[in-house]
């Protein structure tokens, strides 16, 4: 199966158990070797579960329910989550994910939009600046976990989607 002609979709509480052991696999694997060990132990399944169920609403994925490809997440003006299961990475799957993000958050009129990128996940860098993003900075990030908020390093990223908000939300309007 081509990745590139896969379907994004908005997640739906049957995809949830996929979406989280998808989640916990792919972050304990790329991102637990550069998190402190305090924060990888927060880490658990139950983590990613309350964490996608509180999102669910801006949660898409592509790919079977079964076995997804990936998922991304959406909050605010942010590109929060961007995961892609180990056989779709360099498939494409994650370039069909991104623009669909970045279709929806430009559809709720954000003109410049964001996500933060934990510093030394170069892999995930290498794809952002491709894709068109510009690294704006380093920070600190607060992240959420289930002990409460936990600083964790991270490059800031930013896209201009659209350089003028559609009319309805410009003239504060809601849609």
């Amino acid at each position: 199966m081509s990745f590139e002609a896969l379907d994004v979709r908005p997640a739906t509480p049957a995809d949830v158990e996929s979406l989280v052991a998808l989640w916990h696999d792919v972050w304990h694997e790329t991102h637990a070797p550069l998190m402190p060990p305090a924060l990888v132990r927060l880490r658990t399944p139950g983590d990613f579960r309350d964490r996608l169920r509180a999102h669910l609403g801006d949660v898409c994925l592509a790919g079977p329910a079964a076995a997804p490809a990936g998922f991304c997440m959406l909050k605010g003006d942010e590109l929060h989550q961007l995961f892609v299961s180990a056989p779709a990475r360099g498939s494409g799957a994650a370039a069909v994910l991104m623009a669909d993000a970045e279709a929806r958050l430009a559809e709720r009129g954000v003109a410049t939009t964001w996500l933060a990128c934990a510093v030394g996940n170069e892999r995930a860098a290498r794809f952002y600046e491709r894709s068109g993003w510009r690294r704006t900075a380093t920070t600190v990030s607060q992240v959420s976990t289930p002990a409460g908020p936990f600083p964790v390093d991270v490059w800031r990223y930013e896209k201009v989607l659209c350089h003028h908000a559609p009319a309805a939300v410009a003239k504060g309007r809601s849609r």
